[in-house]
């Protein structure tokens, strides 16, 4: 089995805020990601995809055509907005890089398949250099 990995970049505003919580508790939770006019990330995305070589090519995948996926399904739709006010899959959604990440899996893991032979392995989600997600499915 062969890993492959695509680096993507984006960048988006958001705020941590339960509705069912007071300010204070939002505050307290929360700290300053729950800053009431937002905050934003420069966030790297790294989608990895397994499988075995192409023996035509020696790809497991084109990442052109990879890289081109994830920008017009996820990287369209995230790039300078708000991740909770602006991005239909997000709606009624906490904006946590957790529940981020596991949005792009549940977009990205069935379109893999339609360019390759691959099956997508993870997605690594920075938040900022030192924050980071890293998820493999359910």
């Amino acid at each position: 089995m062969v890993y492959v990995s695509r680096l993507e970049h984006f960048n988006a505003a958001h705020k941590l805020h339960n509705p069912n919580w007071s300010l204070a508790k939002n505050k307290e939770v929360f700290g300053p990601c729950a800053n009431t006019n937002w905050h934003g990330h420069n966030y790297e995305l790294i989608v990895t995809v397994k499988g075995k070589p192409d023996p035509d090519t020696g790809f497991v995948i084109d990442l052109k055509k990879l890289s081109t996926l994830i920008r017009e399904h996820i990287i369209k739709k995230v790039d300078h907005k708000n991740l909770n006010m602006d991005v239909a899959f997000m709606e009624g959604k906490l904006a946590s890089t957790e529940n981020l990440v596991m949005e792009f899996w549940n977009i990205l893991n069935p379109l893999i398949p339609r360019i390759s032979g691959a099956q997508l392995h993870s997605l690594k989600l920075y938040e900022t250099p030192r924050n980071f997600v890293e998820y493999f499915g359910e």
